[in-house]
């Protein structure tokens, strides 16, 4: 019987340099898209997928991440004195119980595998998700959600997978497929940001992975890869082949928005935000206004 994943690790470490001046002081993680900071995304896709508890892999700068999912007794008590019931529901949501969330330090900025790695001594021999927080994805099914249920098939490792165009495989980790079961695939092998006429396939990693704990002690090894860095994707691939389940890819269902650039952030925010009945009409009224006078400028 396969054990279930209860435990996420979310990497939020990096310095978030791209949204410079704002990550000078705001961790990029709680920059709002819509009303919501980006890790909360993550937070209540990991929620609905099953998961309890919460590891965050930080560094130096990141307290107003740890202060977010605190308890904020003077808040909570102003909204109950004016009757804001709705208010007070929205801000209980974003509360972490005791006990239910760690924050643990990556000292040096040695690449997302050893950021994982750190997490080690609280992951124990279970299997685990990590989820990052700059991958939004709009899905009817939380794309977690998908990821363990088929993982509750397969076993084994499981990373989200999604098509991108050929020019833009040297920033992705990429598949070699073995088989391809139609929204599951079999793993052959994974290539770290491999040049387009070097690519296996197009079929490219993003920031969701269920992982076995021998991963952890692939990263144990400590070895280099792509750009320097401990490369999660070549400890997970140490494990395809194995008997104890192998490597597979999910091609979820939903739209991913890459959050770590400004382009993708700017899409999502649009998206989102047509998705809100309360914001939809004025949003797309003006969104309108603004294409019919950039036609009448051309």
């Amino acid at each position: 019987m396969k054990k279930k994943v209860t435990k996420a690790i979310f990497p939020v470490a990096g310095m978030g340099t791209r949204f410079l001046p704002a990550t000078k002081s705001v961790p990029k993680e709680i920059m709002t898209l819509v009303d919501r900071p980006l890790v909360q995304y993550a937070i209540d896709e990991a929620r609905a997928a099953g998961i309890k508890e919460f590891i965050f892999v930080t560094s130096r700068g990141k307290g107003a991440l740890e202060d977010y999912f605190d308890h904020a007794p003077q808040l909570e008590q102003e909204l109950r004195k004016k009757g804001k019931d709705a208010l007070l529901e929205t801000l209980k949501s974003t509360n972490m119980e005791s006990g239910a969330i760690a924050y643990i330090r990556q000292h040096r900025a040695l690449g997302l595998g050893h950021a994982v790695w750190c997490a080690r001594r609280l992951i124990a021999d279970e299997p685990f998700a990590v989820m990052l927080p700059d991958d939004v994805i709009a899905a009817d099914t939380p794309c977690l959600q998908q990821m363990v249920e088929a993982y509750e098939q397969t076993g084994g490792c499981m990373v989200a997978a999604m098509e991108v165009p050929p020019e833009k495989t040297s920033s992705y980790g990429i598949l070699d497929v073995e088989e391809d079961m139609g929204s599951v695939v079999k793993i052959k092998s994974m290539v770290e940001k491999p040049k387009a006429d070097e690519a296996p396939s197009n079929l490219a990693v993003i920031g969701r992975y269920i992982l076995t704990p021998s991963v952890l002690s692939n990263l144990n090894k400590m070895k280099s890869g792509a750009g320097g860095e401990i490369q999660l994707t070549d400890a997970i691939a140490q494990e395809i082949g194995k008997d104890n389940g192998g490597v597979y890819g999910l091609r979820f269902r939903g739209q991913r928005f890459d959050c770590g650039s400004k382009s993708g952030f700017l899409q999502a925010t649009v998206s989102f935000g047509l998705a809100r009945a309360e914001l939809r009409d004025d949003l797309a009224r003006y969104l309108h206004e603004v294409v019919a006078l950039d036609k009448a400028g051309q």
